[in-house]
């Protein structure tokens, strides 16, 4: 496939061998890159191939070791995000950056508050929010607190945030991990329209399946350096997984052997916070699959499950080895015990110590099924985190690292390697390789095939459909709080799934 040539007039941004490095490592090796104006250029590649590295310099978060940036032709030195933003960069990274104990208007005009002589005008930096709100369709009050959001609703504040005021280059970071469909719709549209008036766009991001609908060029990375720039048109999803892994498409989903067993975990008539009425069966030998968009209840069904939701009406019942157990509403500590493992799907917040390390967080997960009365046996547990790091393909080196200065990726096999310290017989994974990259994702994978291939029951709630498709021996589909559909194997297809993701909604309307 051929590499595209810069024919066009100056481009917008462009960098000239920029190399960033950081003691006993090269993050980013003399890459050649440009922007054009009314474009969107995908940076395309795994965890810790060099794109946040790259968009952090040109946004200001970090300065070159070495090479050069030129806007507009010329050469500039941003050294802070502020600098950047003033020269018309915004950039909506991966990590929210929003203070959760402010209103959502007061976030998006922090640092360039409106005011009214000294005094700040907050109705009228509300009413400038609505606005901004509207043009891009997300339906948000601005006065509601940023800690009140959902994941998906912050994420759309960040996007709002980034736009507020004269924007000419605007640089996105996995912008799409935590919304609905409907959501992405809207966003696109505003990227459409934004290209129109000649803004560049940089966008990152894992979902392939997105970058037909917006991109025009993709650059792809491979251990920060440039393995090329490509058209987007004749540009198939084959090829740039081969070009960013080094591995075809077809070895990142496993066959995985269907073997199911009678079922561990029976639910029935399950009520709760946003989930009404929900009957399911969890088998061992099976990777249950489990879609839907976001708010369709899919993660509060299991949540409830595992005692992280209130239990309103219904029964959890475990069928053990010796008899069967209501397990309904008992403590999440409690569900472990009884042999369940949930993996949330906020590693930050609700999964990994980040000011641990890797050791550290292995050994959280090792210690319930090691400690007795008397002394910790340190030297066993040591032995099984590293037997654990082996197993989830840790190198050596990141372990002894603390998890919060890992690739995202390597953050998530850690989450899972916490899960693999004890023999659960039901393991959760809710929105399992959200933000991680494809060499990240196959490793994962065939985790989850090993497990069920054990006889484990394996439940993948996912937001992305492709993953839950090829990983489900069997799908359960959620629409408005309900099991809309459940699908064997055979009937498991994308028109299948999306007809019932808003099957109910259609009939509510």
């Amino acid at each position: 496939m051929a590499q595209t040539s810069d024919t066009s007039p100056t481009p917008l941004i462009e960098t000239r061998g920029l190399t960033k490095r950081y003691p006993g490592v090269t993050a980013l090796n003399a890459v050649d890159f440009d922007l054009r104006r009314g474009e969107v250029h995908v940076l395309f590649g795994e965890n810790g191939a060099g794109k946040s590295t790259l968009i952090s310099m040109l946004a200001g978060a970090s300065t070159p070791s070495e090479g050069e940036i030129r806007l507009d032709g010329r050469p500039v030195a941003f050294h802070s995000v502020a600098d950047a933003r003033m020269a018309g960069i915004s950039a909506v990274f991966q990590e929210f950056s929003l203070v959760p104990t402010l209103s959502v208007a007061e976030n998006i005009f922090l640092g360039n508050e409106l005011k009214t002589g000294p005094f700040i005008d907050r109705p009228a930096m509300r009413r400038a929010a609505d606005a901004l709100f509207a043009r891009l369709d997300f339906r948000i009050d601005p006065r509601r607190r940023v800690s009140d959001l959902s994941r998906a609703e912050q994420q759309m504040v960040e996007i709002a945030k980034a736009l507020q005021g004269e924007v000419s280059l605007l640089i996105l970071d996995e912008p799409t991990a935590s919304l609905t469909d409907r959501e992405v719709d809207h966003l696109f549209r505003v990227v459409t329209a934004m290209k129109a008036h000649g803004v560049g766009i940089i966008y990152i991001s894992h979902r392939i399946q997105e970058f037909a609908r917006i991109a025009d060029r993709i650059t792809v990375l491979r251990d920060g350096t440039k393995i090329g720039t490509y058209p987007m048109q004749g540009t198939d999803e084959a090829t740039l997984v081969e070009l960013m892994a080094g591995r075809a498409i077809s070895e990142i989903y496993p066959a995985i052997a269907h073997a199911p067993g009678a079922p561990l975990v029976t639910i029935r008539g399950l009520n709760a916070w946003g989930v009404n009425g929900i009957d399911l069966d969890i088998r061992p030998g099976e990777v249950l699959g489990v879609a839907g968009l976001v708010g369709s209840g899919k993660s509060r069904a299991f949540r409830a499950m595992m005692g992280l939701l209130p239990v309103t009406a219904g029964r959890v019942v475990w069928h053990g080895d010796a008899s069967d157990r209501d397990v309904t509403g008992i403590s999440t500590r409690a569900m472990m015990a009884a042999g369940a493992y949930y993996l949330p799907p906020d590693r930050k917040t609700e999964g990994l110590q980040l000011a641990f390390t890797v050791r550290d967080n292995l050994a959280q997960g090792v210690l319930p099924g090691l400690t007795g009365r008397g002394l910790l046996p340190w030297p066993r547990i040591r032995k099984t985190c590293e037997q654990v790091a082996e197993r989830v393909e840790l190198p050596p080196a990141y372990r002894g690292r603390l998890a919060a200065q890992l690739s995202g990726g390597n953050q998530q096999k850690t989450l899972f390697g916490r899960g693999l310290g004890r023999d659960y017989a039901l393991y959760v994974f809710d929105e399992p390789t959200v933000g991680v990259d494809m060499g990240a994702r196959a490793a994962i994978y065939r985790l989850i095939r090993d497990l069920a291939e054990a006889g484990k029951a394996v439940v993948v709630i996912s937001s992305d459909l492709p993953e839950a498709m090829n990983l489900a021996h069997r799908l359960v589909v959620f629409s408005r709080g309900r099991i809309a559909a459940e699908l064997g194997r055979d009937g498991i297809s994308e028109a299948a799934v999306l007809a019932h993701f808003f099957a109910e909604e259609e009939e509510v309307a």
